[in-house]
């Protein structure tokens, strides 16, 4: 679910930006990157306004071993938000403010400098996609009950497709659907010119 403010003298690819909420009521700010128009309305690329971050947790047994630490990145919202005030406050330190906003957790403030050995190569095992890798900059790490965590950024831009329908509402579209693909390439595309 999503929700737009929609000036009706605009036309969907003049927007600059939008504002999107999950179904718990939370934000997420994000401008409008490309626009491509369709015969059951407007296909926008979003791209967040705040820079998106991931926690993950350690597994001290692995590390103890000598073997590579399993790390387990959080989804569960109950868990984000027991650690969330500990988060927060190492991000503090670093001068970034970080939000539990719609969809991702973001920070606003100034990124420090990308180090080569502050660069985790993470390999999501996911159900629709055996294997794959993402980059993401370490910011801070911290512990909640004897349990290590640590805050990264992704490396790679977070990007949402969403659709701009008749009827001028704004909701997000998977762009895993098989139907999206031609559309998401043809935004992607004409986003790097």
């Amino acid at each position: 679910m999503s929700s737009f403010q929609f000036i009706p003298e605009n036309e969907p690819e003049e927007i600059d930006s939008v504002t999107l909420t999950d179904n718990e009521g939370r934000t997420l700010e994000c401008y409008v990157e490309n626009a491509l128009e369709a015969e059951d309305g407007t296909y926008i690329l979003l791209m967040p306004v705040d820079i998106p971050v991931v926690i993950l947790a350690w597994d001290e047994l692995s590390e103890e071993e000598d073997e590579d630490p399993n790390v387990i990145l959080l989804e569960d919202k109950v868990e984000i938000q027991e650690i969330f005030p500990d988060a927060r406050a190492v991000l503090a330190e670093l001068d970034l403010a970080l939000s539990f906003t719609a969809f991702t957790l973001t920070v606003k403030g100034e990124l420090p400098p990308i180090e080569d050995d502050g660069i985790l190569n993470l390999e999501l095992d996911t159900e629709e996609q055996p294997l794959d890798s993402e980059e993401l900059q370490f910011l801070a790490g911290f512990y909640h009950k004897k349990q290590k965590y640590s805050v990264y950024t992704p490396l790679a831009p977070l990007l949402f497709l969403a659709k701009y329908d008749l009827l001028g509402q704004i909701s997000l579209v998977s762009p895993d659907d098989k139907q999206m693909q031609p559309i998401l390439e043809e935004l992607l595309f004409d986003d790097m010119e």
